[in-house]
């Protein structure tokens, strides 16, 4: 039964199921980017009582994103110790790279002839924007923002559903493994040449050229940020100071 309610002039009014739903969605993006950007430190101990606090939300919301969280592998759930954010591992970077390598080819090589370049020039302007009024996490986080953008663009180009999905989750992993890395080296990375070669060769129809640059590229980024992450991994503390923000 829908559930109604009065407004200040006295109108009936309908409670809107959406709300809720709404709070939810919000308080589980806030949480999961702030882990993305390792703004919440690989391996950090927390409490509900804490994200409640930090974030401002109430028990049932808090309840609900770290359900979702739970459900992503960003946040695991040990018995009597409470939750902890998803550790980061040697084996983690791996991975996640040794994917990219198999599947950026195939997704640049789909998406010559159906890739929106407008929209491609665009995130590699913002990916080298200078963005010099900003501390350097906030540099940082605009940049991977920027940079998945751009690698989603061509994902989406490819006209394969699952690859799309997959290479999402797998751009929000390297997120967190390059927010680590660089952040702990208190530096932005650059990758200009290599996004303005795939530009060329999907101008140019060349898939097979912008499969290679593709693989060169991750490649390329794969061993730029491997030192820093195993640097970060060694030396990070992995405790941070709960700050708040706005309820929800």
């Amino acid at each position: 039964m829908q559930q109604t309610g009065r407004a200040s002039n006295g109108v009936i009014k309908a409670a809107s199921a959406e709300e809720p739903r709404l709070r939810h969605d919000d308080a589980y993006l806030r949480i999961r980017r702030d882990i993305i950007s390792c703004q919440l430190s690989p391996g950090q101990r927390f409490t509900e009582a804490e994200l409640m606090d930090r974030y401002e939300i109430g028990k049932a919301t808090c309840r609900n994103a770290l359900l979702r969280l739970l459900q992503d592998g960003f946040v695991v759930s040990q018995p009597r110790r409470g939750y902890f954010v998803k550790p980061i591992s040697v084996k983690d970077v791996d991975e996640v790279f040794d994917l990219r390598l198999e599947l950026e080819p195939m997704a640049a090589r789909l998406a010559v002839g159906r890739v929106d370049l407008d929209q491609l020039v665009r995130w590699e302007k913002a990916c080298r924007e200078d963005c010099v009024e900003m501390d350097i996490a906030d540099q940082i986080k605009v940049f991977l923002d920027a940079n998945k953008e751009f690698h989603m663009t061509i994902a989406a180009a490819s006209d394969n559903r699952r690859l799309h999905s997959f290479m999402r989750s797998l751009l929000d992993e390297m997120s967190r493994l390059a927010a680590l890395g660089f952040g702990f080296g208190g530096l932005k990375p650059g990758i200009k040449s290599d996004h303005e070669s795939m530009l060329d060769a999907f101008r140019n129809g060349d898939g097979e050229e912008a499969a290679r640059i593709a693989r060169r590229h991750v490649d390329a980024f794969r061993g730029m940020t491997m030192d820093k992450i195993l640097v970060a991994l060694r030396d990070v503390s992995a405790e941070l100071p709960i700050t708040r923000q706005g309820r929800t």
